[in-house]
């Protein structure tokens, strides 16, 4: 066995620097991951989200009303960003995911607490995601004996002394025992189309060019698009087969309810396959190698898991977070598979984030068209 050659170490270790600086896209992958990380994981991530938005029907106005919404609205948890006399128009909102917490102050609630019978506040809660709102259901309990402390002063002295002046009613809406299978596995479809349609697309082109085949197709008298949606139609049915296995799971094994349209389902599930695949496609342009390709979907497919709503709530992360996350196909793929399934949702319902899916398959589809029409130059 030869002995340790400080020259030859050296040669070695100075070929592998110039060979980091020849492919500085892996070399930015290995710094920015990590960093994306750090971030996602430092900033953006919160167990106990506050601000949730919630709506509230007042039928009862009045000096209690008042006071009860600065009370929910002081705690922190709670964003009311609709006040109606109408618990239609609240449920309404609970419905399309607007908001997460429909809460009603009922009719004759002053007079109830007056004269000592506790009322109900009915509080009707979003559970398709059981963790979003736990802890802000908590804080309710323990502001039903505070809220109105300094209302409940004069003749009314004694009724802050003992219980609490009303009675805090919980609706667990669309999961009602709170099952996680229920919340995880119609998102686990999703995260599964994202990382395989994403990843396998992504080497489409990169495939061609270490193989050296990329000449003959570059040859070939076929227009980007033609070529395009070549590469793309055949993973849509891989995609598919997918989405049989996941769904055959899904009822067969954790008995997740279909409430909604199974045709509209498939319909959104096709629209979200062509988002990743365009996704994936254009990553395939970018890069020089499969590897390149795969580092890029993982690139892309870190923050989409993370910013979806998928691990932790959507509702709780901060406003850059979300902003972020609102780009992100997956998130909006999210809340139409889970209302459809949970929710019954129907195509009103679900067409706020049908339309972003829309923009952003045709926005990711021109990028790739530009960027092998540079391939080909």
């Amino acid at each position: 066995m030869k002995s340790l050659s400080w020259m030859r170490f050296s040669a070695v270790l100075v070929k592998e620097f110039i060979q980091m600086r020849r492919d500085p896209l892996t070399f930015a992958m290995m710094v920015g991951v990590p960093l994306i990380q750090l971030t996602l994981f430092g900033y953006a991530i919160n167990t106990n989200p506050k601000h949730l938005p919630a709506a509230i029907s007042i039928n009862d106005p009045g000096v209690f009303a008042r006071s009860l919404v600065a009370a929910l609205s002081n705690s922190s948890y709670f964003d009311i960003i609709k006040t109606t006399n109408s618990p239609k128009v609240a449920r309404e909102m609970l419905d399309r995911g607007e908001v997460i917490f429909a809460i009603e102050i009922p009719v004759n609630f002053s007079r109830d607490i007056v004269r000592g019978s506790p009322p109900d506040l009915l509080i009707e809660t979003d559970a398709t995601d059981p963790a979003a709102g736990a802890y802000a259901l908590a804080a309710v309990n323990g502001l039903s004996a505070t809220a109105l402390r300094d209302d409940l002063v004069g003749p009314l002295a004694a009724r802050a002394r003992t219980a609490a002046p009303f009675n805090v009613v919980t609706h667990l809406l669309y999961n009602p025992e709170s099952i996680t299978q229920y919340n995880i596995v119609p998102g686990l479809l999703g995260v599964i189309l994202t990382m395989t349609m994403t990843l396998i697309t992504s080497m489409a082109v990169t495939r061609e060019r270490e193989r050296g085949t990329l000449e003959n197709l570059l040859a070939m008298p076929a227009t980007p698009l033609e070529v395009m949606l070549g590469k793309i139609i055949p993973y849509v049915f891989v995609g598919a087969i997918q989405v049989i296995l996941v769904l055959i799971a899904a009822w067969l094994v954790f008995s997740v309810p279909m409430l909604g349209s199974f045709a509209l389902l498939w319909l959104t599930l096709g629209l979200f396959i062509v988002c990743n695949l365009a996704v994936g496609y254009t990553a395939s342009t970018l890069a020089e190698t499969q590897i390149q390709a795969m580092q890029m979907s993982f690139f892309f497919f870190l923050p989409s898991i993370m910013l979806s709503g998928f691990m932790f709530p959507f509702a709780g992360m901060p406003h850059w977070a979300q902003a972020i996350g609102q780009v992100l196909p997956l998130t909006h793929f999210l809340r139409i598979v889970r209302g459809i399934m949970l929710k019954g949702n129907g195509f009103v319902e679900i067409w706020p984030d049908v339309w972003p899916l829309i923009l952003f398959m045709f926005a990711a589809g021109t990028v790739a068209l530009l960027r092998f029409r540079r391939t080909l130059d």
